[in-house]
């Protein structure tokens, strides 16, 4: 059996959940970003509680490591790094892009289908990659700044779904009949069958060389 605890705190929206064989036994969310640090260790007790489970009773712990929010994936993966030190449990980190394109293939499961997640970066940019059937990267994800010729070549042949928090910008510009918008909706299943992966191939990361893919450099406006 493996029992794993999955974080995202990647997007304005945070996640929590506990996952049983890649199942979901329980989860919580908090949608006020500025608050994802104080929610996250409440939540994290609180599942625990809900299942009667201890922290020494987790297999793993599965996060995001982004892209996404700067502080978010600080958050986030500090948290999951020291409840791993602490409790000597495996770390699993996942693909904040790669959370968005499962959960859009659980809703279009056929081979005919490419996945494009979206995470807003403000104005036009968008934190984003191409996925096909199988998750095998086919665009790197990147930092894009969006135009109506974004993946027009691949929108010639194949059917693609865009989901994620920046899918609407490019939706609002975008004219193509094998574009397909989905509003994502199941992330906690998503990263749970990701962990889960990962976990049952022993696919674990390094505590102490462990960091936030941000994608791009952090700049401060004055």
């Amino acid at each position: 059996m493996s029992l794993i605890l999955n974080i995202d705190t990647s997007t304005e929206i945070a996640m929590v959940c506990l996952s049983e064989n890649g199942i979901v036994i329980t989860d919580s969310v908090n949608t006020n970003q500025k608050d994802h640090a104080s929610f996250l260790h409440v939540a994290i007790l609180g599942l625990l509680q809900k299942q009667s489970l201890d922290l020494k009773e987790l297999s793993a712990i599965a996060v995001t490591e982004g892209p996404g929010s700067y502080t978010g994936l600080r958050v986030g993966l500090s948290t999951a790094k020291g409840l791993c030190y602490a409790l000597d449990k495996p770390l699993i980190l996942i693909s904040s892009l790669e959370v968005i394109a499962n959960d859009a293939r659980n809703n279009y499961n056929e081979s005919k289908y490419l996945f494009c997640p979206m995470i807003d970066a403000r104005r036009m940019e968008v934190f984003t990659g191409l996925y096909d059937h199988d998750l095998r990267i086919l665009v790197k994800p990147s930092a894009t700044i969006l135009d109506k010729d974004f993946l027009s070549n691949y929108l010639q042949e194949n059917r693609i779904v865009f989901s994620g928090n920046g899918s609407m910008k490019f939706q609002n510009i975008l004219d193509n009949k094998n574009a397909i918008f989905f509003e994502t909706n199941n992330l906690s299943s998503s990263i749970s069958q990701l962990s889960l992966v990962k976990f049952n191939s022993s696919i674990f990361s390094d505590l102490a060389h462990s960091d936030p893919q941000y994608l791009k450099d952090f700049v401060k406006f004055q």
